[in-house]
């Protein structure tokens, strides 16, 4: 009865931060998307500068923890110019998972055989017009799925906003336990929160999936 009570009182709080959370999660999915496309394009290029570039920052951006990675960029935008903290936590979430989209973009490309490429220029079509015509469609029944999945990942990671005092849905939870001294309470509540819409994300991801395999 005390756990209903909390999950009816509750709503109001965590529902507003569900929206901070579903907007951070939207942002790091477009700006992720846009750098990782940028980041693979450069992984790809036949220039040694840009690939080593690419291959550098593939490597630093996987290999730090997201917490650690969240706290450089805050702390050192903040240092230099004055930026509230959900923005902080908007580009730390986008460099973050771009260097994940941009392999998804690499499985993607490297899942059209090569000789569709090669017969595709020496049809005489140029570079961009070979990737824009003959692979990117073939390449979306690998991509997207795979970022539908990228995007719920990003929905559970956005929690680490927390961290520096993004008011999303854990730091939500975080001020209603405080205050009620409910922390298994308010931790279990924001938990189901978490699971539908990770459940509906899930659900929606199969439907895309089962679409592409029906378009072969």
């Amino acid at each position: 009865m005390e756990f209903l009570n909390a999950l009816i009182t509750s709503w109001p709080t965590l529902i507003k931060g569900l929206t901070v959370t579903l907007s951070l999660t939207a942002l790091t999915l477009v700006f992720s998307v846009i750098l990782g496309a940028i980041i693979v394009a450069l992984k790809m290029s036949k220039i040694r500068a840009l690939s080593a570039f690419a291959t550098a920052y593939l490597a630093i951006v996987r290999g730090v923890p997201l917490i650690a990675l969240l706290f450089v960029i805050y702390f050192g935008i903040v240092s230099v110019v004055k930026v509230d903290a959900f923005t902080a936590a908007a580009i730390g979430l986008s460099v973050h998972s771009s260097a994940y989209v941009a392999e998804i973009f690499r499985s993607g490309i490297n899942s059209v055989h090569n000789g569709q490429i090669e017969a595709s220029r020496s049809l005489g079509m140029s570079r961009i017009a070979t990737m824009s015509k003959v692979v990117a469609p073939q390449a979306l029944r690998v991509v997207v799925p795979a970022l539908v999945n990228q995007a719920i990942i990003s929905l559970k990671d956005s929690a680490v906003a927390s961290f520096i005092t993004v008011d999303e849905l854990f730091m939500s939870a975080q001020r209603l336990s405080a205050a009620t001294f409910q922390p298994l309470t308010y931790y279990a509540i924001v938990s189901l929160y978490y699971l539908a819409i990770v459940g509906a994300m899930t659900y929606f991801s199969g439907r895309v999936e089962r679409y592409f395999e029906k378009r072969g």
